[in-house]
């Protein structure tokens, strides 16, 4: 599910879409929640690669075996990563089939030039050559294995990123959420259990309430929460504070002023990892520095 980290970004990215591009508060709303579903849509699409390339590999193995002039890798294929346990364990997710099934959009084309060649790119390298020269199989090393080529191939693959951000322009800002969803999906899993229960977007209804309550909180105070920034800028006028900056440390004090039940070093923490995900280099010094100086003033443990 996303972490309460991953929709306070969500509310952030929406509230700069929003001083971007104007919109009714419901249509804000419905778009925000639209995103992330969205990021689902990208987790299922990976998700659905890494079982796209175990097919790719088993229909290269059926095509050695058709030859007419067959060697003995050919006669005898080396089976170790398309008998990957974890492979076999998203291949056969019921609930990875199902999405699937109702979106074919996200299913790979055995013949989709990205996969072909980052599976080209998987086989040369060093680590796949390794990995299928180990004799017997062991669920532990599978998933370090998936977990590492994940990682090198798909996760901090340019080209990757490039192709799923042609494909959906919400993917771009999301994929590093995708990418730790994948991450705890591979790490999860047990090797005598199936792999059934995929990863949710929200949690709870008490998720979503918090999401729409922080979005709209911001937008209806934000004039108020200008004010207390303005307040306390020394030797630095607001009109010079970015408009990215200004909605992180806003949604920030949105949430500090009306959502007392979390710590304010927790928020203040949430919101400098937000500010290194969407800010400049020095934006995370800086919005320390404000929220730290707001909570004080308010005495806000």
């Amino acid at each position: 599910m996303l972490g309460r980290r991953q929709i306070r970004e969500k509310v952030v990215e929406t509230v700069y879409s929003y001083y971007q591009n104007p919109v009714k508060t419901d249509v804000l709303e419905k778009n925000m929640f639209t995103g992330i579903e969205k990021i689902y849509n990208l987790y299922i699409f990976q998700l659905n690669f890494l079982v796209g390339l175990k097919e790719l590999a088993e229909n290269q193995m059926e095509i050695g075996k058709n030859k007419y002039f067959k060697t003995d890798s050919d006669i005898n294929p080396n089976q170790k990563f398309i008998n990957n346990q974890v492979l076999k364990k998203l291949e056969e997710n019921p609930e990875r089939l199902f999405f699937t099934g109702q979106h074919k959009d996200l299913k790979w084309d055995l013949h989709d030039d990205m996969l072909v060649k980052t599976f080209q790119r998987i086989t040369a390298g060093k680590r796949y050559q390794d990995f299928m020269k180990e004799e017997g199989y062991s669920f532990e090393e599978d998933q370090k294995f998936i977990g590492k080529l994940f990682l090198r191939y798909i996760a901090e693959n340019d080209d990757f990123h490039d192709y799923i951000s042609d494909r959906e322009l919400t993917w771009a800002d999301d994929i590093h959420i995708a990418n730790s969803m994948i991450q705890k999906t591979i790490g999860f899993m047990k090797e005598n259990e199936e792999s059934r229960t995929l990863i949710k977007m929200m949690k709870d209804e008490e998720d979503k309430n918090f999401a729409s309550k922080l979005l709209r909180d911001t937008l209806n105070n934000w004039e108020a929460n200008e004010k207390k920034l303005s307040e306390r800028l020394e030797n630095w006028d607001l009109e010079r504070v970015s408009l990215m900056d200004k909605v992180i440390l806003t949604t920030a004090f949105t949430e500090l002023d009306n959502f007392s039940f979390t710590p304010s070093r927790v928020i203040i923490n949430e919101y400098i990892e937000i500010a290194k995900v969407f800010a400049t280099d020095r934006s995370n010094i800086f919005i320390n520095g404000i929220l730290d100086k707001y909570c004080k003033d308010l005495n806000r443990i």
